[in-house]
């Protein structure tokens, strides 16, 4: 039986997030000025068929092999992983943590510009909360929520500036993020890259522990 997050963009996208869709019955993309995430319901060819009409570049990520349509090819693919956290008790909330206002957006983009989180654009930010840490004013780390299910949210957008890593604020900022999702009654989920092993361990000392392999792509024309 298909999982909710076996695709997760689809079922975002059908579901708590479809005011942010493009597309049709069979394949959707968030809008361009939200970011490139992608997917189709299915593999069958009016599904394929669907997904080659979406505007623009497309980033796939799910957990069946990708599949593309015609006329479509991968300009980079990766392997990455899911995993999921179930709700418990975890550490009370980072005193330096700020939320992240429309004011801190051109902040926000420039720091995941830098850092390369995820694709991450102007109007990220209007998927969930985000949160962050600042130095002097500055904004330096943050993190928040992307993708939501009926019972899931995704913890993404990790991100810390090279100038200020090895204080604990991604695995802060993780925790956070977290603890708002488990205070809906909601599984936290993310996702990361496969080779990402120092991110791994901090999410696993988290409480999150692997759901399954998933496949990422760029697609495009």
């Amino acid at each position: 039986m298909t999982h909710v997050l076996d695709r997760p963009v689809w079922s975002a996208l059908g579901s708590r997030q479809a005011a942010f869709a493009v597309g049709g019955d069979r394949a959707r993309r968030f809008a361009p000025d939200i970011g490139p995430l992608a997917g189709a319901r299915d593999d069958d060819p009016e599904s394929l068929a669907e997904l080659a009409e979406l505007p623009g570049d497309l980033l796939l990520l799910q957990a069946d092999p990708i599949v593309l349509p015609p006329g479509l090819h991968a300009a980079s693919t990766a392997a990455g992983v899911q995993m999921v956290a179930e709700p418990r008790t975890i550490p009370p909330p980072d005193e330096r943590i700020v939320r992240l206002t429309d004011a801190d957006i051109p902040a926000m983009v420039a720091l995941a510009t830098l850092t390369r989180p995820g694709p991450f654009a102007a109007r990220t930010p209007s998927l969930g909360e985000f949160w962050g840490v600042k130095d002097g004013g500055v904004l330096v780390a943050m993190a928040g929520e992307r993708m939501k299910q009926a019972g899931y949210g995704e913890v993404s957008g990790v991100c810390t500036h090279p100038d200020a890593r090895g204080r604990g604020l991604a695995r802060a900022l993780s925790a956070h993020v977290t603890a708002k999702i488990f205070a809906r009654g909601e599984i936290a989920y993310l996702h990361a890259y496969a080779g990402n092993v120092a991110a791994i361990q901090v999410y696993e000392s988290l409480g999150f522990r692997l759901r399954c392999p998933v496949h990422v792509a760029v697609i495009r024309r």
